[in-house]
């Protein structure tokens, strides 16, 4: 693979784009592509220029099918993974992509993003996997970076209503914490801009008119946004809550981040009260956290015992999430007993 085609992202964006996958695989010079999904998703986009399918991808991507995946993709000797779903889909491609690392595969394969919902994380190399019942890890592994990505609003269409909100919060998340990520570059915030103000516009929209093109293309631009402003800079206080209660509880970090991030927003306030400030206004208001929870409202996503959440595992809970990167990370440090209190406000 030419040093160009590696440095260079390479996009395709519009209804009916995935018809463009052959061409996107040719120009990324992939010649054996492993396709990589749910049983619903492959079965939905029928036949692709693919050399194999791998259709069991799991929320939280359990540890077993990243292993399943792995061996199929050294079974057919790719040196290509197509993610095609929401984060769990590309987050398994990702994960897979540093096991091959760690055994010494090579060419490593490349992998192509067709995101089908809104989480935002197809231009990271973060991920994440499920270790264990009650146990999430994660990882970070520049060369599962995506090279490649398709943005296709028809294949939204269909995604429900608490996906649709949940997967566009976690993208908000992201737009949020690059404001004030200590590590962030200057562009992140910028990508943040164009991020929060597209999903704030667009999300009323698509919950109003759910097969609408024009509502669903600007919530998926949002998210790509979101996805860039996450590459540039990393996840705080509001990721780790929601990492943390993905893991013990089985909830998505959508959901999670739905209810989490207008509570973290407030909290980091006082620390850095002009990022917070920058965030309100591409969101178009004067209050940051308030504009979070009524967009978050939109998908019915309120309070953490909604989700399950039982309030007698909040302290617990509060402990596993001070010790998660993003939480150690925060602008402004956050006690057990502070987190625990977050908890409580939102349960």
């Amino acid at each position: 693979m030419s040093e160009t085609v590696r440095r260079v992202r390479i996009m395709r964006y519009g209804a009916g784009s995935l018809s463009e996958l052959g061409d996107v695989l040719e120009e990324a010079e992939i010649t054996r592509a492993l396709l990589v999904a749910t049983r619903r998703g492959a079965a939905a986009v029928g036949d692709l220029p693919v050399a194999g399918v791998y259709d069991g991808v799991h929320p939280h991507v359990p540890v077993e099918t990243v292993r399943e995946a792995a061996s199929l993709a050294r079974a057919r000797e790719v040196d290509g993974l197509v993610g095609l779903g929401g984060g769990s889909a590309i987050d398994t491609c990702k994960a897979v992509v540093a096991e091959l690392a760690d055994d010494g595969y090579e060419p490593l394969p490349r992998i192509v993003a067709v995101p089908t919902t809104y989480a935002g994380a197809e231009w990271t190399p973060y991920f994440g996997v499920r270790l264990a019942p009650g146990r999430k890890g994660g990882g970070l592994d520049e060369r599962a970076t995506p090279i490649a990505a398709i943005y296709d609003p028809e294949l939204t269409l269909d995604l429900p209503l608490d996906v649709t909100v949940g997967t566009s919060m976690n993208a908000l998340a992201h737009c949020a914490e690059a404001y004030y990520h200590p590590d962030a570059q200057r562009r992140a915030a910028r990508h943040a801009d164009t991020g929060a103000t597209a999903i704030a516009h667009a999300l009323p929209l698509v919950v109003e008119r759910p097969n609408g093109i024009y509502g669903r293309s600007r919530l998926l631009e949002g998210a790509h946004r979101a996805a860039l402003a996450l590459a540039e800079s990393g996840v705080c206080l509001a990721h780790a809550m929601a990492q943390a209660i993905g893991g013990r509880f089985g909830v998505s970090q959508g959901s999670a981040n739905a209810i989490c991030l207008p509570a973290a927003v407030r909290f980091n306030a006082e620390a850095v009260p002009e990022a917070v400030e920058r965030f309100a206004t591409a969101l178009g208001t004067d209050d940051a956290a308030e504009r979070v929870a009524e967009l978050a409202a939109l998908g019915g996503f309120r309070q953490l015992r909604d989700l399950g959440v039982p309030e007698d595992e909040l302290d617990v809970l509060a402990e596993a999430i001070a010790a998660r990167p993003g939480a150690r990370i925060n602008p402004r440090p956050a006690s057990v007993e502070e987190i625990a209190g977050l908890l409580s406000d939102v349960w």
